[in-house]
């Protein structure tokens, strides 16, 4: 959907009315080669399409619909209990931005760098950046200090929200740094100070429209150069619209849901920071995912759905029998981020058959939204698939080979249109023009196909990146690393599968000369140099590493041979 958009409301709805009569079950329109969302917004749902608004201004719209009691809460610290009720939350948020505003001279388009954990304040140091009219960009706290110093110059950011503990890795850049928490040195200045100091005044500056740059979220390429995502106002005005949509069709509304998915990835972001909070529910956070403290705040706070990804899922079938007394309350877990295998979910179902299983599929360039299902029952009879398209979205599946477009049932890379489609790559336009095309189509990388009732079935990845616990990881970044080690002559980086983490990265490793490197060796280097879900798990040396005419290393020949010799052991 264009911003403003040239249709009339009505005058959109009877297109699409059409266009899906046309299409049948699938939504497959064979005259465009299109599939249509079967899933449809009523007319009180549309995603707002005035030009000014901005999506600090649309989440206040949602907070400041009731007045809300003290007795409601947006956010529980699932540690310390501390709650954040919604009604001091939006006074937070806008107390921070003016802090932001006055006390730092942080203006609109002025970018904000955070590298921060989980925590109940993590929402509002977000929004509280948004409503200056600032980008956010945000980072793991994983990450090295020379790969939080290259986002940092990448993204241009003129301060840091930090934790404390990470402080240390921002001094390479000498940036500007504001603490997340009060700490004992006098000279530092903290969110919490900010909050307390600045009246909660509404900004009389100008504000962001749809189309500026809201936030750059950092996507790892194949090349092995992240890359700045860049998401305007007006992709996440439509996944939070999306969201609450979603919320209403699974009736989510009075749940309570826990939050261990980093809120710096697109998955938490969207969620948790902006998204659940519209729909007026609470949710419970964890500072990252551990299954005992998962268990106790399930059961402490009657936890009734979580957002998940494959391993979680994985965790809690393997230990079912020692917890799943624990889990009354719980009523639907979704998994996104990576795909969830038929088997997993099978034995989820078959251990906890009160609790709906649901997958789900998006990315960073759509603002983690792409498809979903409405209930546990639908995703139970589609267990391969990941829902539906959203509404407002189209895909297309094309042939790699001819460019041409593919009816239901047939296998080709999924393409998809919609509002939450990112507006590129920063900086970068020769990958922007790779992945998005003239006419709004963003090329996933991925191999599907969308069966005769419009499911999406993702059947492997046609990019090269390796899925680590829903990260991704280049392999030419750790190549990259691998070859500057002075006793290493080549090398390439292949997924292996991982019962836990879904992949991990393996190399191949072509020794220089008489050297007695070894495996140890090898991943003791590459995890110096690295965040730790990027690091390889296994090493196998060879003569040569086998690449194409043009110098491009054949991947699937090592997968092929590494497979080989697995399946040789068993």
């Amino acid at each position: 959907m264009s911003v403003g958009g040239s249709l009339s409301a009505p005058a959109n709805a009877a297109r699409r009315g059409g266009d899906l009569a046309k299409c049948g079950g699938s939504g497959f329109d064979p005259e465009m080669g299109v599939y249509r969302s079967l899933n449809q917004l009523n007319m009180d749902e549309r995603i707002p399409t005035a030009p000014e608004l901005d999506i600090a201004t649309f989440v206040f719209s949602f907070l400041e619909r009731i007045d809300w009691p003290e007795s409601r809460f947006a956010f529980i610290d699932a540690s310390t209990d501390c709650r954040v009720p919604f009604k001091d939350f939006h006074r937070s948020v806008r107390s921070l931005a003016a802090g932001l505003y006055h006390a730092l001279g942080v203006r609109k388009g002025d970018v904000v760098f955070v590298l921060a954990p989980n925590s109940i304040m993590y929402p509002t140091i977000c929004l509280g950046v948004l409503y200056v009219g600032a980008v956010l960009t945000t980072a793991n706290p994983l990450n090295t200090a020379s790969e939080i110093a290259k986002q940092i110059a990448d993204s241009g950011a003129k301060i840091a929200i930090s934790a404390p503990e990470e402080l240390p890795k921002l001094v390479q850049s000498g940036i500007l740094t504001v603490l997340t928490r009060r700490t004992k040195d006098e000279d530092s200045t903290s969110v919490e100070e900010l909050i307390e100091c600045c009246d909660p005044v509404d900004l009389q500056t100008e504000r962001p429209t749809q189309s500026d740059t809201a936030a750059i979220l950092y996507s790892s390429g194949t090349t092995g150069v992240s890359k700045g995502v860049v998401l305007t106002h007006h992709n996440l005005i439509s996944v939070v619209s999306l969201l609450g949509w979603s919320v209403r069709e699974s009736a989510s509304q009075d749940d309570t849901f826990l939050c261990f998915i980093p809120m710096f990835h697109i998955y938490g972001l969207a969620f948790f920071v902006l998204g659940l909070i519209c729909s007026g529910i609470t949710t419970v956070v964890m500072e990252r995912f551990d299954l005992q403290a998962m268990i106790k705040a399930i059961r402490t706070h009657k936890v009734n759905n979580i957002a998940a990804v494959p391993p979680v899922i994985l965790a809690l079938v393997k230990y079912a029998s020692h917890m799943k007394h624990d889990l009354p309350s719980l009523r639907r877990v979704g998994s996104g981020a990576a795909p969830l295998s038929k088997e997993i979910s099978d034995k989820f179902r078959k251990e906890f058959p009160w609790v709906e299983l649901a997958q789900g599929y998006g990315l960073t360039e759509s603002s983690g939204a792409a498809t979903f299902f409405s209930t546990g029952e639908e995703a139970k009879m589609h267990p391969r698939s990941c829902g539906r398209l959203l509404p407002e979205f189209s895909s297309k599946v094309v042939d790699p080979d001819t460019g041409s477009s593919l009816p239901p049932y047939k296998e080709g890379e999924l393409w998809l249109k919609g509002p939450t489609i990112m507006k590129g790559y920063l900086g970068n336009e020769e990958a922007t023009q790779v992945t998005l095309n003239a006419e709004g189509w963003l090329k996933t990388g991925d191999l599907c196909y969308i069966d005769g009732d419009g499911y999406v079935h993702v059947v492997d990845r046609m990019k090269e990146l390796i899925k680590h616990n829903g990260y991704q990881v280049a392999p030419a970044e750790l190549e990259a690393v691998l070859l500057s080690h002075p006793e290493i002559l080549d090398s390439a980086v292949i997924p292996i599968e991982d019962a836990e983490a879904g992949q991990s990265p393996m190399a191949y490793v072509v020794k220089k000369g008489s050297s007695n490197l070894t495996e140890e060796q090898v991943i003791r280097f590459v995890t110096k140099h690295v965040a730790p879900y990027k690091k390889v798990r296994k090493v196998r040396f060879i003569s040569t590493i086998p690449k194409s005419a043009a110098g491009k290393i054949l991947r699937k020949e090592l997968i092929s041979q590494s497979q080989q010799q697995l399946a040789s052991k068993l």
